[in-house]
């Protein structure tokens, strides 16, 4: 099943910039979408806003353990 989308010359000009040679605009969405999925999961997986640094875990642990 196919549907159509509304872009500007500008947008599919952008696009074609993405693909090969025989590759149709579904290829290149689905290469893009990947991409930007693999993006997503690396900055998730290197925020480090609710991390501590290792020598303040270490820090802890060792204040936690020695008492």
């Amino acid at each position: 099943m196919s549907t159509t989308m509304a872009v500007s010359e500008e947008v599919k000009e952008e696009l074609k910039s993405f693909g090969s040679k025989g590759e149709t605009y579904d290829d290149i969405l689905r290469k893009i979408i990947e991409v930007a999925k693999e993006r997503q999961l690396e900055v998730l997986l290197m925020d480090e806003s609710n991390t501590d640094s290792m020598n303040n875990a270490l820090k802890r642990a060792k204040s936690k353990w020695q008492k």
